[in-house]
C-alpha cells in the first residue's frame, strides 16, 4: 500500500512539472517576399499580455510561455496567423499573408459608418461622395480612375509642402545686447524630413532645416540629475571648428529617467487623419500604433478619433491590453475625403477630458500630413484652440507623415503652442524609434515651460549668435514671466543649445560696426572683471506648480581645442555644421562635408542604435548628391 502511495505521489509531481513546465521561443516574421514585418504582435492566445513586438529586423522573442500554447501573430495589412508551440520548439519562424479582405471605417458629412467586405486595393482606392438614397452615414468606394491618378501624380510632382520662414540668428554686440533668451525644443521631425529628402535624391529646402531639431534629434551622454531638480546642466567650451578664432559653448540638459516599476497610467486618445491626402500613409500610420500598443499596460486606456470631412469615434477608452479590439479598429481604418483638423482636434480633446487620470498622462497624439482644407483652416485659429485645451493637463504629441503636400509649418506652430512634442515618420524604422524607443519617455513630462537665459560678460565675448532655435526666441522679459508658455521637458530627455561667440580683440566681420552709444553705460562693473565668461540662468515649473523655479550656472572663460573636446561637444558640432551648409548659411564660416565627416566619425562614442552612423552616411550621400549637381553644371 505504502509503495503504491509513493508511486503515485511520484506521479503527481512529474505530472505537475509538466504542466506547469516553461520555455522560450524567438523567431522572426516576414511576408511572402521574406522582406521583415516590424511592429507586428505576437502573444500567447488567451493571455495577451504575455506578448512581444517585433523590431525593425521583424525579429521576436516571448519567454516563460505555457507548454501546448498557441501563439497569435497580428500586423496591420496581414491575415491573423495561430501556431500550436510543439515539444521541444524553442525557434518559429513566420510568413504573414497580405490581407485582401477587410472591414473599411469611414467618416462622412453625414456622419460616422462602416461597410463591410470591401477589396483592398493598395493605393488604388479612394473615398467618393456618398451617393443618394445609401444608408446615412455609409462612404461608398469605387476604383480610381486613371484621372485621379494623374491628379495624384501631379500634386506629389508639384511638391507642395509648406515650411515657415527661417532667418538665421544673426550675430549680436555683446554691449549692446549682453540678454540671450529662448525656450527649449524637444522636438526632431526637421532631422527625419531632412534625411527623407537625401534619401530620395533631393537636397531638402532651405526652410525645413531647423538646426536645433538635427541636433537633438541624437541623444547626448550627459550626466545624470541626482539633486532636487528634475534635470542636470552640462556645458563645454572649446574652439570652433569651421571659425577657429571663435568659441563655441555646448550647453546640454538631461532629464531624469523614468521609474519603469511606478509609472503613472495613460490616458491615449489617437487622433487619426484619415482624409484623401493620407491615403498612401495610412498603413504606415497604423503600424507606427501598433507598435506604440505593445509599450502600455493594462492601466493604460487608448481611444481612437478619426477625421475627414467631419469626425467620428472609431473606439471608445479601451484598456490597452485588448489588443485585439485596438487592432481591429486599426486595422478597420481606411481613408479619403477633405480635412477637418479643427472639429477631429476638439472631439479628441472632449474624449480625453471625458476619460481624464488625474495625476496621470493624459495626451493625444495626431497623425496627420496638416493639409487642414475643411472647417477651421488657419494655423492661428487652430492654435488658439490647443492653447485653451493645454491648460486642463492635456498635452498633444504630433507625428506627420507623407510628402508632396506636407504642412511642416502648421504642425510645428501647433505643436509648440500645445504642450506637445512634434516627429516626423518617414519609414518604419522611424516609427520603431519614436514609438517603441522614445515615446513611452516622451509622453512623461518632468518640467513645463522651460526657458533659458544667457547673459555674456562684455570683457570677454565681442559679439555671439545662437545656432538655431530661430522660431523658439523671447523677449527678455518673457524669462521671469510665469504667464509665458515655453518647451516642455520629457524623462530622459536631452536637450543641447550652441552659441558661437567671437571673442574680443579677434576681427571679425560680424563685430559690431556701430559707434559705442554716447548716453549708455559703458564702464564694466567689478563682476564683469572677473573669468566668468557668460550666466546661464533657466527656469522651468515642476508638474503640479505654476510658479517657476530658478537654476543659475557660471561659465568660465576657459576653453580648449576642438580637437580635444568630448564626443557631445565634437558631435553636437558636426551636425550644426552640416544644418549650416544644407541651409547654405551666411554663417558657415568654413564648414565643408569633409570636416563634417571627420568630426562625426571621431565622435560615434557607444552610438548603440547606430543613429550617428546613419548621419555619416547621410553626410555622404550628401556629397554623392553635391559631385552630381556640380557635373551636371559642367
Amino acid at each position: 500500500m505504502k509503495k503504491t502511495l509513493l508511486f503515485l505521489a511520484t506521479f503527481m509531481v512529474a505530472f505537475v512539472c509538466q504542466s506547469v513546465a516553461q520555455i522560450s521561443i524567438k523567431g522572426k516574421v516576414t511576408d511572402k517576399d521574406a522582406s521583415p514585418v516590424i511592429g507586428a504582435t505576437v502573444f500567447v492566445k488567451g493571455n495577451p499580455k504575455l506578448g512581444s513586438v517585433t523590431d525593425v529586423d521583424g525579429l521576436y522573442a516571448i519567454h516563460d510561455i505555457p507548454k501546448n500554447s498557441i501563439l497569435v501573430f497580428k500586423a496591420v495589412d496581414f491575415k491573423d496567423k495561430e501556431v500550436k508551440i510543439t515539444e521541444g520548439m524553442t525557434v518559429l519562424n513566420v510568413t504573414l499573408e497580405l490581407d485582401g479582405d477587410i472591414q473599411c471605417i469611414s467618416v462622412t458629412a453625414t456622419g460616422y459608418g462602416r461597410t463591410n467586405g470591401w477589396k483592398r486595393k493598395k493605393r488604388e482606392m479612394h473615398f467618393s461622395r456618398a451617393l443618394q438614397g445609401r444608408t446615412k452615414g455609409v462612404q461608398v468606394y469605387e476604383n480610381n480612375t486613371s484621372a485621379n491618378r494623374k491628379k495624384n501624380q501631379k500634386t506629389k510632382e508639384s511638391n507642395d509642402n509648406d515650411y515657415s520662414k527661417i532667418v538665421d540668428n544673426p550675430f549680436k554686440d555683446s554691449k549692446k545686447e549682453p540678454l540671450s533668451t529662448f525656450s527649449i525644443d524637444v522636438d526632431n521631425a526637421s532631422y527625419s524630413q531632412v534625411r527623407s529628402s537625401i534619401e530620395q535624391g533631393e537636397m531638402p529646402t532651405a526652410d525645413a532645416v531647423r538646426i536645433e531639431e538635427l541636433i537633438n534629434y541624437f541623444d547626448y551622454d550627459y550626466e545624470e540629475p541626482m539633486g532636487e531638480h528634475p534635470f542636470t546642466i552640462n556645458t563645454e567650451v572649446a574652439s570652433c571648428p569651421w571659425n577657429p578664432e571663435n568659441k563655441l559653448v555646448h550647453i546640454g540638459l538631461q532629464g531624469k529617467n523614468l521609474d519603469y516599476k511606478n509609472l503613472k497610467p495613460s490616458n491615449l486618445v489617437f487622433l487619426i487623419d484619415v482624409s484623401g491626402s493620407m491615403s498612401e500613409e495610412l498603413s504606415l500610420v497604423k503600424k507606427s500604433l501598433s507598435i506604440l500598443l505593445n509599450e502600455l499596460s493594462e492601466k493604460d486606456k487608448i481611444a481612437i478619433v478619426v477625421y475627414a470631412g467631419s469626425e467620428g469615434l472609431a473606439l471608445p477608452a479601451t484598456p490597452a491590453n485588448q489588443k485585439d479590439k485596438i487592432m481591429e479598429a486599426l486595422d478597420n481604418l481606411s481613408s479619403g475625403g477633405s480635412t477637418n483638423g479643427g472639429a477631429g482636434i476638439e472631439l479628441a480633446y472632449k474624449i480625453a477630458e471625458e476619460n481624464l487620470i488625474k495625476d496621470g498622462n493624459n495626451r493625444i497624439v495626431l497623425c496627420t500630413d496638416g493639409d487642414f482644407n475643411v472647417g477651421v483652416t488657419s494655423t492661428d485659429k487652430l492654435v488658439k484652440i490647443v492653447e485653451k485645451k493645454r491648460q486642463k493637463g492635456i498635452y498633444l504629441t504630433i507625428c506627420g507623415y507623407g510628402m508632396g503636400n506636407y504642412k511642416d509649418g502648421s504642425m510645428e506652430e501647433i505643436s509648440k503652442n500645445a504642450n506637445g512634442n512634434y516627429f516626423y515618420i518617414d519609414n518604419l524604422q522611424e516609427a520603431q524609434k519614436v514609438f517603441a524607443k522614445e515615446m513611452r519617455a516622451n509622453m512623461f513630462t518632468i518640467a513645463k515651460d522651460v526657458k533659458i537665459q544667457v547673459e555674456f560678460n562684455p570683457k570677454w565675448v565681442q559679439a555671439y549668435r545662437l545656432i538655431g532655435y530661430e522660431n523658439r526666441v523671447m523677449a527678455n522679459e518673457d524669462f521671469n514671466d510665469d504667464k509665458k508658455d515655453a518647451g516642455e521637458l520629457g524623462a530622459g530627455h536631452t536637450v543641447t543649445a550652441l552659441y558661437e561667440i567671437v571673442p574680443v580683440g579677434v576681427k571679425s566681420e560680424f563685430a559690431s560696426k556701430t559707434d559705442d552709444l554716447k548716453y549708455q553705460q559703458n564702464q564694466l562693473s567689478n563682476q564683469s572683471q572677473t573669468n566668468e565668461l557668460m550666466t546661464v540662468k533657466f527656469r522651468y515649473k515642476p508638474l503640479k506648480k505654476e510658479e517657476s523655479v530658478l537654476m543659475t550656472q557660471v561659465i568660465e572663460n576657459n576653453s580648449k581645442n576642438w580637437e580635444n573636446s568630448s564626443d557631445n561637444f565634437r558631435f553636437s558640432a558636426s551636425v550644426a555644421s552640416f544644418g549650416m551648409l544644407l541651409r547654405e548659411s551666411p554663417y558657415k564660416g568654413k564648414s565643408n562635408y569633409e570636416q563634417v565627416l571627420s568630426l562625426a566619425r571621431g565622435s560615434k562614442g557607444k552610438d548603440d542604435n547606430g543613429y550617428r552612423s546613419n548621419f555619416v552616411q547621410l553626410v555622404e550621400l550628401v556629397k554623392t548628391l553635391e559631385k552630381q549637381k556640380q557635373s551636371t553644371k559642367e
